[in-house]
């Protein structure tokens, strides 16, 4: 149980930790949640949309996010950490976008200012990576909580069924559940746009497209050496299979130098007469 072939989950569970350790010691917690009437209408501090999913404003949503997020870190294994850190890339810009956007133009209104807060933190993009957890691991093991005293011990003995998976979406709920119903919209926003990616309802463009690799450490050749490594191989190949081919040709030669005894004694012969 590490982080081995993980590093993208790696740095967003020890980001986010250092984060929100940064910003509680700083005291600017105040700066990474979002009031609709006050700091959208009023002050239109529309920058907020971009940073208020770096970090957590308690310690208890920081130790359920970063849990979450190590139990999902097979995502990053299945998927490959470029792909990984692309599709968090851009789910951070698109519930940055939407989840304001909502709240402030559609939600608040019909609510009549009731969802009026979006507090703090990427719940959004961890519950957009559940969904990719759901859709890919299959459970290895399921097991059931008897809810009766009776005595069968069929499927069909009544009780709730749990998996070896389960635990990990209890995680992400009580995730969502911390400061609903604004935990809870963000929860609900970064699931739609996770399922979005996964059934490639979002522009077949912005699903393809990568981060370039160095980005999660990957050092790709230029096109000058891949051709110059190309040529060394054919060349390499090239050399053995002559240096083969010689060594043939010496053989036969050879070979057919060589006289058996009995084709000596016949030239004898045919000498004489």
């Amino acid at each position: 149980m590490s982080f081995t072939n993980a590093p993208v989950t790696l740095s967003l569970v020890y980001g986010l930790i250092g984060t929100s350790i940064a910003v509680s010691l700083l005291d600017i917690k105040h700066y990474f949640y979002i009031l609709v009437d006050l700091h959208l209408w009023r002050f239109h501090q529309t920058w907020r949309a971009l940073v208020y999913q770096l970090c957590y404003t308690n310690s208890s949503e920081v130790l359920f996010a970063a849990l979450t997020l190590y139990n999902l870190r097979v995502v990053e294994r299945m998927w490959g950490s470029r792909k990984y850190a692309t599709f968090i890339f851009v789910t951070l810009l698109l519930t940055s976008i939407l989840s304001p956007a909502i709240l402030a133009l559609f939600l608040r209104p019909l609510t009549l200012g009731l969802l009026n807060y979006l507090p703090a933190g990427p719940t959004p993009i961890i519950f957009a990576v559940l969904v990719q957890y759901h859709a890919m691991v299959p459970p290895i093991y399921r097991y059931k909580i008897a809810t009766s005293t009776s005595t069968q011990t069929d499927d069909q003995a009544p009780g709730i069924a749990f998996s070896d998976k389960s635990y990990r979406y209890l995680l992400a709920l009580q995730l969502a559940l911390f400061q609903w119903p604004g935990s809870l919209f963000g929860a609900l926003i970064g699931w739609v746009v996770g399922y979005s990616w996964r059934m490639e309802v979002l522009p077949r463009s912005l699903i393809r497209w990568r981060l370039p690799g160095w980005v999660v450490g990957i050092r790709t050749q230029r096109r000058s050496q891949e051709f110059e490594g190309l040529r060394r191989r054919l060349e390499g190949e090239g050399a053995s299979t002559g240096a083969a081919t010689g060594v043939q040709d010496q053989a036969d030669a050879e070979g057919g130098r060589r006289r058996t005894m009995g084709q000596q004694v016949m030239d004898q012969f045919h000498g004489a007469f």
